[in-house]
């Protein structure tokens, strides 16, 4: 039995919903198994249909046994309507944050062609299988352990490697051969090298700056295999750190650990985010840190659920997500901790171990 199509279908039938098209990949990846870059799921309470085109239909019947595999070509206007009589359905759900307006159009316009007998109702929903996703099952929390483990390792040979008059291009291309040789599925995310004054930018791009003696170098990159992905960052330094790095690597280290130690399930994503944000905050560096202190992780990098100010989303157990605080000081540079972590009974376990920058008073 595939478990998460029943509950799928349970929540089908909470929201008075008859079938519902996925068309969002990974969503169709999560529920199926089938990886093609082409293609459609069409779920009712008795049936699974995956639509995708003559590419695929061979991958398809292989990679999704839990479903009925159909070949179509063109657009919805070709085969849609098919299914929709065939499935008698009323109320159908899409997912809008995936359609773009001209696909949702061209899907309106083949359920109008029906006769009105048969004409079903639209019904736009937003994060059905998202929600689904933000709790892991045992295998995928093995898969991402293991691309935790090789974004360890990556991070480790990072502090190893890193020397002066490297530039943070030839560091961020070191990685990503790392990784890649060590059985990475391509990478996740690009990975973010940066040095100096860049590192104040939180989406920084490699650049052929040289990275120079004693100050901060964020190093954000992940791993990706059998389809699941990791995410960590630590910041590191080429000899000793100034008295300005030690001072905010402290207030950093410090924020993360509070989150660490006092995240629960029950708690919504704005409590959490608080644990870390009121540390940075006390230490006057509260506009310096701008983004949310993390976000889940799985076969996307970023997830369900959002842990940042004012979010609502409830954390559970078994849910995989960063925690990331960051202070970012233009002209200067910033400092980034990151890890990924598992919810449990108990609090969180952290899944990403390599070894954070150890300050002089810690030495």
């Amino acid at each position: 039995m595939n478990i998460r199509l029943e509950e799928l279908r349970r929540r089908l039938a909470q929201n008075r919903l008859n079938a519902f098209l996925v068309s969002q990949p990974t969503n169709r990846r999560y529920l199926s198994g089938f990886t093609g870059s082409d293609g459609f799921l069409f779920i009712t309470q008795n049936e699974a249909v995956l639509a995708t085109d003559f590419r695929y239909i061979e991958q398809a019947g292989v990679q999704a046994p839990d479903f009925q595999v159909k070949r179509i070509s063109g657009g919805f206007a070709q085969w849609f309507p098919e299914l929709v009589i065939k499935s008698g359905a009323k109320r159908i759900g899409f997912e809008s944050d995936d359609l773009t307006l001209t696909a949702y159009r061209q899907l309106s316009r083949a359920a109008r062609k029906l006769p009105v007998i048969s004409r079903p109702s639209l019904i736009s929903t937003q994060g059905m299988i998202e929600s689904l996703r933000s709790v892991k099952d045992a295998d995928e929390i093995v898969l991402i352990e293991k691309a935790a483990a090789l974004a360890d390792a990556a991070e480790e040979y990072a502090a190893t490697l890193l020397k002066p008059g490297m530039t943070e291009k030839q560091l961020a291309w070191e990685l990503e051969k790392f990784l890649k040789d060590r059985g990475s599925e391509g990478l996740p995310f690009d990975i973010i090298v940066a040095s100096g004054p860049n590192s104040a930018l939180p989406h920084a791009q490699p650049s052929d700056r040289i990275i120079n003696k004693g100050e901060p170098v964020v190093v954000d990159l992940g791993a990706r295999l059998d389809g699941y992905t990791s995410d960590m960052t630590r910041t590191i330094c080429i000899g000793e750190p100034d008295e300005t790095f030690c001072r905010i690597y402290s207030i950093v280290q410090g924020a993360q650990d509070a989150a660490l130690k006092g995240v629960r399930s029950g708690m919504s994503g704005g409590e959490a985010d608080s644990l870390a944000r009121e540390i940075i905050v006390q230490a006057q560096y509260g506009e310096a840190f701008g983004h949310s202190l993390g976000h889940g992780v799985g076969i996307d990098t970023h997830e369900h659920p959002r842990l940042g100010p004012n979010s609502a989303d409830i954390l559970r157990e078994g849910m995989i997500f960063t925690i990331e605080p960051g202070i970012y000081l233009p002209g200067w540079g910033g400092v980034r901790i990151e890890d990924m972590v598992l919810l449990e009974e108990k609090g969180a376990r952290i899944l990403t171990k390599a070894e954070r920058l150890k300050l002089r008073e810690e030495k």
